[in-house]
């Protein structure tokens, strides 16, 4: 029988973490906006980090499917970026140690991979884990993004955002290990921000903001994310103008804040969805062309 263990190194001079959240972003599934990505990029680029843990993704990744890169330079092969799925241990601003689990969703043996996160949880004395990505939905970008969020016991944690009782959707590496961690008596959180549809493909630095906003707020951690606020501000005045130059987008949107305010001021259910408004699909597929013009007008000078 496989044994969890097989499938990591661990550093064993890692110190007991004395009940340190995990947080956990896995690429490949589901990202909108790159909210995940974004959040995940600032925060191993932002504070200082060591790496714990190493997955062996020889055995978890179909190299086929997304080939990893290698560098040819003028008559010899000379770099393979070996794709890397690792627990990193990183300190806050205050010097406030977590944990991060970060690299592309496995293909193979996902309920091995599960054991084996929670292996390292156990080892390392790991507290609550929190998994984090964005969704795409039809909401407009003028108007606070909400965080759904979900839990493996009640009272962890209230979404504020409004969901059906039930659905069933594709299934995903964090949901799982979400699903296996509550079956174990383990405290798991997964947030999802809500990233307008119509943004959906594009890196959207206010998506990262808010899923950094509720991890701080869940876990007491102190993540200063002067960059990413920056970035969101570029980002969203370039839309602004983007939007104010095309009144057929700007009347698109106009209809979704109003759909958006309608929901909220009646039930509070911002999904739902106006009887005489465009689909997300159709919005999404008239703003992307806009902005493809826009890059082929404008060249590179953003």
């Amino acid at each position: 029988m496989q044994q969890p263990e097989e499938l990591y190194e661990l550093d064993l001079a890692t110190p007991d973490v004395g009940g340190a959240v995990m947080l956990v972003h896995l690429e490949g599934f589901m990202d909108a906006g790159a909210a995940g990505r974004l959040l995940t990029e600032h925060l191993l680029e932002a504070f200082e980090h060591q790496t714990v843990a190493s997955f062996n993704t020889d055995r978890l990744l179909d190299y086929r499917s997304r080939r990893p890169l290698m560098t040819y330079d003028k008559d010899h092969w000379e770099s393979y970026d070996r794709p890397r799925l690792d627990v990193s241990l990183v300190s806050d601003a205050k010097g406030k140690r977590f944990l991060l689990l970060t690299g592309p969703e496995p293909d193979h043996e996902w309920e091995l991979f599960t054991a084996a996160v929670r292996s390292i949880a156990d080892r390392l004395g790991v507290g609550p884990v929190v998994t984090y990505l964005g969704i795409p939905m039809g909401i407009p970008h003028t108007r606070p993004l909400g965080v759904i969020a979900n839990a493996t016991r009640s009272g962890l944690v209230t979404s504020r955002v409004p969901m059906p009782s039930k659905l069933q959707v594709p299934s995903s590496a964090s949901a799982l290990l979400q699903l296996r961690l509550g079956e174990a008596g383990r405290d798991a959180v997964g947030f999802a921000v809500q990233v307008p549809h119509y943004l959906s493909q594009a890196a959207y630095p206010t998506a990262a903001l808010a899923l950094l906003d509720s991890v701080c707020e869940l876990t007491g951690l102190d993540l200063p994310a002067l960059e990413l606020r920056e970035a969101a501000d570029r980002t969203n005045e370039l839309i602004d103008r983007q939007v104010a130059e095309s009144a057929e987008v700007a009347e698109l949107v106009r209809g979704l804040e109003q759909q958006y305010d309608a929901a909220a001021a009646d039930t509070g259910d911002l999904l739902a969805e106006g009887e005489e408004m465009p689909t997300a699909e159709e919005l999404a597929a008239q703003f992307e062309q806009f902005l493809a013009e826009q890059q082929r007008g404008d060249g590179t000078d953003r």
